[in-house]
């Protein structure tokens, strides 16, 4: 017997998607950015080299050893991160 699917909600909406690579001082960085409506504002991070993701916001960029959580890297990778999401943040 199949049950009848409850969606929360299946909604589609056009992004704006930006790949970005770049070396930091011991880490190369592969990222995803992408920019929706429906984050108010945050941006979805992925770093395509660790199959990691987070919805960041200037708020979280300054939340102490969140970086270093969401992407599993040791602080100074976190912080080179952090530089470099800050500018397109902000």
């Amino acid at each position: 017997m199949l049950m009848e699917r409850f969606f929360l909600y299946d909604d589609q909406e056009d992004t704006n998607t930006r790949f970005v690579s770049f070396m930091g001082e011991n880490q190369r960085y592969d990222l995803a950015i992408m920019q929706s409506a429906r984050f108010y504002g945050k941006i979805i991070v992925m770093d395509m080299q660790y199959s990691r993701f987070a919805i960041i916001g200037s708020d979280d960029l300054d939340e102490p050893g969140y970086l270093e959580h969401v992407f599993n890297r040791p602080a100074d990778e976190a912080q080179e991160l952090r530089e470099y999401l800050h500018e397109l943040v902000n």
